[in-house]
């Protein structure tokens, strides 16, 4: 049996958080939670949390509104997932694999012909691994645009087809394949292009037919504007001078390999189930995922030195995967993603050995979706019989 009980949560410049808890009837319930120190106040947009353990013990926590004077988050309320996306274009990637129809050795040349002779030593496994070298596409838009080329706009969204076309105007790679780490999501927009190619439908369409329509995540899509849209839909906030102002969509916000699936708490924990019980890939097949990358020459990954926005730890030991981080949590093995875009943060965390996973969906960028996934997991193993 469990109890619900609704706790105001550690208060952060001001403001608390009310968070519904389902906890084991006697467990201490509001530890971890009082140090989230999230701010949210009545009205605001906010976050959606859950924690999934072993015997079906859960926590949940649900925040905010999903827009100003509309409905309040909850576990169906559809998140933009940002980077989280990026697994489920792995799975595309290794489902394609296991029927035959892609190979991880295969080169981007073959793949999506039309690049420079640079393309021909990149595989699949060096862009799902973040090992390829590949150009940023957002700063070939720059220097696009400063040549008089197409200025891209939250209005004029760069697409898919307009990266790709970047991409093969670049003379060089920024470092040769195998030989470094850099994340990538140049890499995970040109793996959603080779996943469409390989099924011959629309990268869209793989998803829904090969993970979300198997797997019952009737609330999980790609989205594609114009083309389909988003129900119980969570939109995007920003901080400015003390208030929080809408701030949805930004000109990288239609590329979709890289991070433009909309989801949520009850589909992800769905998701979290087929990872668990193999349920689309046998679990052998799914360890490929879950080796850390290693350079070339049997070398450490590493954050590049000089940082920006998506590096977490410049310069630090990084351990990659198939679209999932492997670090460790506090000597617990870890498989993760976090996801950063304009309005919207989010995290899932698997601690597998525990059969313990948190997720983290917010509407808004002031909240650290990782350190709320982190902190929720903590205290579930320190309170967990």
């Amino acid at each position: 049996m469990s109890q619900a009980i609704q706790i105001l949560a550690g208060r952060a410049r001001g403001a608390a958080l009310v968070l519904l808890l389902a906890v084991p009837a006697g467990a201490h319930a509001g530890s971890a939670l009082e140090r989230i120190g999230v701010d949210l106040r009545p009205g605001d947009p906010g976050c959606v949390a859950s924690v999934r353990g072993r015997d079906g013990v859960e926590v949940e926590s649900h925040g905010g509104v999903r827009e100003r004077g509309g409905a309040a988050n909850d576990a169906r309320t559809n998140f933009r997932l940002a980077s989280v996306s990026k697994q489920f274009t792995a799975m595309a990637v290794m489902l394609l694999v296991a029927d035959g129809r892609l190979a991880y050795d295969a080169s981007l040349a073959d793949l999506l012909p039309g690049f420079p002779a640079w393309a021909r030593r990149v595989t699949v496994r060096h862009l799902l691994t973040h090992t390829s070298g590949m150009p940023d596409y957002e700063r070939a838009m720059d220097r696009a645009a400063a040549l008089g080329g197409t200025v891209y706009t939250p209005d004029r969204q760069v697409r898919d087809e307009d990266a790709i076309a970047l991409l093969r105007r670049e003379p060089r790679l920024d470092f040769e394949p195998g030989t470094s780490w850099a994340y990538s999501n140049s890499a995970y927009v040109l793996l959603g292009e080779i996943v469409a190619r390989a099924d011959g439908r629309p990268f869209a369409e793989v998803l829904e037919r090969r993970i979300f329509g198997p797997l019952g995540m009737r609330g999980t899509h790609l989205y594609v504007k114009g083309r389909n849209r988003v129900e119980r839909r969570a939109y995007g906030h920003e901080a400015q001078r003390g208030e929080l102002v809408p701030a949805d969509q930004s000109a990288t916000s239609a590329t979709q390999g890289d991070g433009g699936i909309y989801s949520n708490v009850a589909d992800l924990a769905r998701w979290d189930t087929a990872l668990r019980e193999g349920t689309l890939l046998p679990t052998a097949a799914m360890q490929a995922a879950l080796v850390p990358v290693q350079l070339a020459d049997g070398g450490q990954t590493h954050w590049p030195p000089d940082g920006d926005e998506d590096d977490l730890a410049p310069g630090q030991p990084v351990s990659y995967g198939y679209g999932w981080f492997l670090d460790p949590l506090d000597g617990h093995r870890r498989m993760w993603h976090f996801g950063t875009t304009r309005g919207f943060r989010s995290a899932i965390m698997r601690l597998p050995d525990e059969n313990m996973t948190a997720i983290v969906l917010c509407n808004r960028s002031d909240l650290d979706a990782r350190m709320i996934a982190e902190r929720l997991l903590r205290d579930a193993l320190a309170t967990r019989p």
